[in-house]
């Protein structure tokens, strides 16, 4: 039956991390999940699942959530988790997991793996050089290698993360309200005058809101954003900022940008 392993991801970790996994696991099958989300059911037929996404504000992603809630998990025997993170705290299994028991299913495992940021709308963000990377990536490979063992022999994993590396404050009362927050801190995107026109943001737009009109990206009110980060940090010439409407604040034109070095703008793009 093999092994089927759903990704997401908007500037390359989450791919590096399903790419570096499928090298470990024979007979695995990598799906963008983004390409089935218009389905009204979604059928596994391996019974092995893994879903690799990041962590959005503590939380699994939007379109991760809409395509667990499509699933057909009848056939799946074991479901794992996998988190890419800063390395702040998240709730995104608890996420995953309260929409799995709805079809009778529980996560069997869950790891979070720590990269580099994607996220340049804080103060004090700077850009992974790559020394930082090339030292996350054994990190990766090390954490990898023990998943891989934990997959292959269909156990159980779910540990306590003690992995984090930049705590938050009283999470436990904050992830109640993270819905809430996040509507409250929504930004919005725009391209500054260093925009040539190129595409780019179109191209790599996981949720197609992005279209080029009179030779400008324009995000489209009616589409939602799958806030992936991609357009800005795949950006050629780091045209497109980020704005806060409700604080009156740009936040990126002095950041510089990140976007894993093993993910080219074809291979985010491919995931349409």
């Amino acid at each position: 039956m093999g092994v089927e392993i759903y990704y997401f991801s908007g500037t390359g970790n989450s791919l590096h991390v399903a790419r570096e996994l499928k090298k470990r696991i024979p007979d695995t099958e990598l799906i963008p999940l983004i390409r089935l989300l218009d389905k009204e059911t979604i059928e596994i037929s391996a019974d092995t699942v893994g879903f690799v996404f990041p962590i959005h504000m503590a939380m699994s992603p939007g379109p991760v959530r809409k395509f667990i809630d499509k699933l057909d998990l009848k056939s799946a025997e074991y479901i794992f988790a996998i988190a890419t993170r800063f390395g702040t705290p998240h709730r995104a299994f608890i996420d995953v997991e309260n929409r799995l028991k709805k079809k009778g299913k529980l996560l069997d495992s869950f790891f979070s793996v720590n990269m580099a940021s994607n996220d340049p709308k804080f103060d004090d963000w700077h850009e992974a050089t790559e020394e930082e990377i090339a030292d996350l990536d054994v990190e990766v490979q090390n954490s990898l290698d023990l998943i891989q063992k934990i997959i292959l022999n269909k156990e159980q994993s779910r540990k306590k993360d003690t992995t984090f590396t930049s705590d938050m404050p009283a999470f436990s009362i904050i992830s109640v309200f993270l819905p809430f927050l996040n509507r409250f801190y929504s930004v919005q995107f725009y391209s500054d005058s260093k925009c040539v026109s190129c595409g780019t943001c179109e191209k790599v737009c996981l949720s197609e809101k992005i279209k080029l009109i009179n030779e400008e990206p324009l995000w489209q009110k009616e589409i939602p954003c799958f806030s992936c980060y991609a357009c800005i940090n795949y950006c050629p010439q780091q045209a497109i900022q980020i704005k806060s409407p409700r604080f009156l604040k740009t936040y990126t034109e002095v950041n510089g940008r990140y976007s894993h070095p093993y993910a080219t703008v074809e291979d985010i793009a491919r995931q349409k």
